[in-house]
């Protein structure tokens, strides 16, 4: 786990901008952390950094938001309003185009969802935040490692 001190919002976008400069080919991603932790933030500093242009909107009411990518699609999923995994089923999440998936609040889908490559937990802390990186696969430890070089670690273990 490699954890990294966000000290504000621009902190915050530049972890997202790292992320997806930093991103596998094929990927799939989770966020964890409480209401207004940062997840969309990230999301949205994610695919901006990509090259997504116009509005990029939380999938809160509409649970999942395509965008194009110069390789494929990245698609984003919100499932705070899900109440059971199996609704999943009902979305048509098996899509061959999707190169990165974003998914917060991945533990109301658990079972029907990919395992992550890579799980970011937010956390407040102070005036900032804390951002915990788990990988979850080969991929994931590969990117762990590319997001973590040069930037300031609070704490590794």
């Amino acid at each position: 786990m490699t954890e990294l001190w966000l000290p504000d919002a621009d902190a915050t976008d530049a972890l997202g901008a790292r992320l997806a400069m930093t991103r596998p080919a094929q990927a799939v991603l989770h966020l964890h952390g409480d209401l207004g932790a940062g997840k969309s933030t990230i999301a949205r500093a994610l695919l901006r950094a990509l090259g997504v242009q116009g509005a990029i909107r939380s999938p809160t009411y509409t649970l999942v938001e395509r965008y194009p990518l110069a390789d494929g699609e990245a698609w984003h999923l919100d499932l705070y309003r899900i109440a059971d995994p199996g609704e999943l089923e009902f979305l048509g999440l098996d899509s061959a185009d999707v190169r990165l998936w974003l998914v917060e609040w991945p533990e109301r889908g658990v079972g029907a969802l990919s395992r992550p490559d890579l799980t970011v937990e937010l956390s407040m802390r102070g005036p900032g935040r804390i951002a915990r990186l788990h990988a979850g696969s080969p991929v994931g430890v590969a990117w762990v490692g590319r997001v973590s070089v040069g930037h300031e670690v609070a704490g590794d273990s």
